[in-house]
């Protein structure tokens, strides 16, 4: 589902306008998504408790047609990790909005996953397998256990992959995925606190405020990639997050510009 934010016109807009209206927002309805529909739809986020970034995504166009958002990241949960973390609410938003797959769980309830077959090949052998067995794995089940990186389905079909895997080794299969929001691989289960890797797997099950604590250990135990964020280095912290390929993509100056946006917010409504 594609996003209505500032700048969006049509008919979906149009839609968002009288739902919101029904909230009491009393916009003109006219399909063009300009500061007023966006100051509706943040007035409204802040009303159910979401995130407020006056971007109408699938949770709030969900939340406006009567669904339910309990276990949808709200601002209370950000406001929670800033503090924990020692950083501006503005930042953890910006992290939120650039780091975070939108959404941490499928339309089937589950949470979102992505299975690593070149993980599984090494967490077989971390968790006992030689290996030449691993390689006979490999060769049985290249899809679920594989030295090269792919495979990916995507959807609901990556906890098929993930069932599958399950059936060859279950720590290992669950340390193999990638978990929810911000996509914490499952390996790191005892580095962040957590009984084993289905302790792990069970909590991200069990909301989006879940997830983000688990990326909040994530960063609290990386002493370096907290050192980044809290002084506002965001290339070095999309390089440590994400990787070299970082700059590819733009992740440091999309936080930049996201931290920019929410804090310039923030301070208006500190002012107001």
């Amino acid at each position: 589902m594609t996003a209505l934010r500032n700048g969006s016109r049509g008919l979906a807009v149009r839609q968002l306008q009288n739902q919101l209206n029904g909230h009491g927002a009393g916009l003109y309805v006219d399909g063009d998504f300009g500061d007023n529909t966006e100051a509706a739809v943040r007035a409204y986020q802040l009303k159910v408790g979401l995130v407020d970034d006056g971007v109408a995504g699938s949770k709030t166009l969900a939340a406006l047609a009567g669904a339910d958002i309990s276990r949808l990241l709200k601002r209370k949960d950000l406001q929670q990790a800033a503090e924990r973390l020692g950083v501006p609410l503005a930042s953890v938003m910006a992290v939120n909005q650039v780091e975070s797959k939108g959404e941490g769980f499928l339309a089937n309830g589950r949470p979102v996953i992505l299975f690593e077959r070149h993980v599984m090949f090494a967490r077989l052998q971390a968790n006992g397998m030689t290996e030449a067995e691993a390689e006979q794995s490999a060769a049985q089940y290249p899809a679920l256990v594989n030295r090269r990186t792919g495979g990916y389905a995507g959807g609901t079909v990556e906890h098929q992959r993930l069932a599958q895997a399950k059936q060859i080794h279950v720590a290992s299969a669950l340390e193999s995925a990638s978990w929810g929001l911000f996509q914490i691989m499952g390996y790191h289960w005892e580095r962040l606190g957590y009984m084993d890797a289905q302790h792990f797997a069970d909590t991200m099950s069990l909301s989006e405020a879940a997830q983000l604590d688990a990326f909040v250990c994530f960063i609290e135990t990386d002493p370096a990639l907290h050192k980044a964020l809290k002084g506002k280095k965001w290339a070095e912290f999309a390089k440590r997050y994400n990787g070299p390929a970082y700059a590819k993509n733009l992740y440091d100056v999309k936080l930049a510009r996201a931290y920019a946006q929410f804090a310039g917010e923030h301070a208006q409504e500190q002012a107001a």
